[in-house]
């Protein structure tokens, strides 16, 4: 398991004020997940991703396998919805507080921005990530949100997805 940490995002997520009242009561109960359930293109479940909200950031625990050995870009993305092949439903990456992409960009880095999976020859990763600055209100919005994993490496730079390639598997965050 590889733990990775990012630099803080130059500006806070807004809560966006569309929780339902039973979100904000599992909120307050210190209990505010989703979970996204990561399909391929032939709708197989091939991971899972959780979502919380832990300590004014999101934390995100991406557990993936039958995919390519090597990295994969992943990133959360602005819309609730894998509608395959490609998942251009899941929209862009979620990114608030408009910057571009990437850690190692200058203008970046998107909320959404998350480092590779790094698939081993059993075709298996498990990661976990901090998306700083981001609210679990701010995620689920009335649109929700989802995980893309990428077809290649994200470079990390280049607006504005990290030159990652195409979207080979989706899921859509869902409360818990």
């Amino acid at each position: 398991m590889k733990v990775v940490a990012m630099v803080a995002v130059a500006a806070a997520v807004a809560v966006s004020g569309c929780a339902t009242p039973e979100q904000n009561a599992r909120y307050m109960a210190g209990k505010y997940r989703a979970q996204a359930d990561i399909m391929n293109p032939a709708g197989e479940k091939i991971g899972t991703a959780i979502a919380e909200e832990v300590d004014g950031a999101i934390r995100v625990i991406v557990e993936a396998g039958k995919l390519p050995e090597g990295p994969h870009g992943t990133h959360i993305h602005t819309v609730g919805k894998c509608e395959g092949p490609d998942y251009a439903s899941a929209g862009g990456h979620w990114n608030p507080t408009s910057h571009q992409h990437g850690k190692e960009n200058p203008a970046g880095p998107h909320a959404g921005d998350m480092p590779n999976l790094d698939i081993d020859a059993d075709g298996r990763d498990r990661t976990i990530f901090t998306l700083p600055g981001g609210t679990y209100a701010g995620l689920l919005d009335q649109d929700g949100a989802s995980i893309v994993i990428h077809a290649n490496a994200d470079d990390y730079k280049t607006d504005p997805s990290g030159n990652s390639g195409g979207r080979i598997a989706c899921g859509v965050f869902q409360a818990m």
